[in-house]
């Protein structure tokens, strides 16, 4: 596995009325929101790099707390004709923010490329298809370790043999929360990076900084490999914290 880092770019302008509906959706649930920020267009391009990698083949894509759409529009263009792109968001104002991104995204002259918005949490995706590339916008530290595990095992049993999971981490979050909250949080977010770990360890096969992101975040790329029928758990969990019905 490769480890190397983008060089510092400054984190571009953003578009205002989209910084203002996240700032205040993370004012109402920062829990959920899991930052203060849209997410930088350098962290969009790493996240959504895989899906260009497949030259004109078509693919099954999946995003994953899309948030606002900052990755989302970085994301749309890089689709190949005929591709596939289901997106799920939990936040009903952001999916409504979602539809209106993408009925404004113009389709491919053979009107092939199929996009969809759920108002969903991803691991209640009902779904059968299975995915070439997932990009991932969840905020994993604010999760308990068993839901953190179970949404993993579910990005490996959406992925196809040899598909790419990307997510990303904020850099210096560990020794923010130990200065800030209580040594309860603090324990819980150390045990959610090492669930992390475990799968990394078990299927990562790169990571990169984007430094000019607020705050700088870390991208991770996980690929399962051909030869895995079924996910195994990193980490054992007592049980996993049910989450509302969105």
């Amino acid at each position: 596995m490769d480890d190397w880092t983008t060089s510092h770019h400054r984190a571009p302008g953003r578009r205002k009325a989209e910084s203002w509906m996240f700032l205040l959706e993370a004012a109402r649930d920062l829990r959920t929101t899991g930052a203060i920020a849209p997410s930088s267009k350098a962290l969009a391009r790493l996240l959504t790099d895989p899906a260009g990698e497949y030259g004109a083949r078509p693919l099954n894509v999946l995003e994953a707390g899309a948030g606002t759409g900052s990755v989302t529009r970085t994301l749309l263009p890089r689709l190949s004709p005929g591709s596939s792109l289901d997106i799920v968001e939990a936040n009903s104002r952001f999916t409504s923010q979602l539809r209106r991104l993408v009925s404004s995204h113009p389709l491919p002259a053979d009107g092939s490329e199929r996009i969809r918005v759920h108002h969903a949490f991803v691991e209640q995706l009902d779904t059968d298809r299975r995915y070439d590339v997932i990009v991932s916008g969840l905020p994993f530290t604010n999760f308990t370790p068993a839901h953190v595990t179970t949404i993993m095992d579910r990005y490996i049993e959406l992925l196809r043999p040899g598909g790419t999971l990307t997510y990303f981490a904020y850099r210096g979050t560990r020794y923010a929360r130990a200065l800030t909250a209580t040594r309860r949080e603090a324990r819980r977010h150390r045990a959610v990076e090492e669930v992390l770990a475990g799968y990394q360890d078990q299927y990562a096969t790169g990571c990169r900084t984007v430094w000019g992101n607020l705050p700088p975040a870390r991208v991770w790329r996980l690929r399962r490999p051909a030869d895995v029928s079924a996910p195994a758990a990193a980490s054992p969990v007592a049980a996993v914290t049910s989450r509302p019905t969105p």
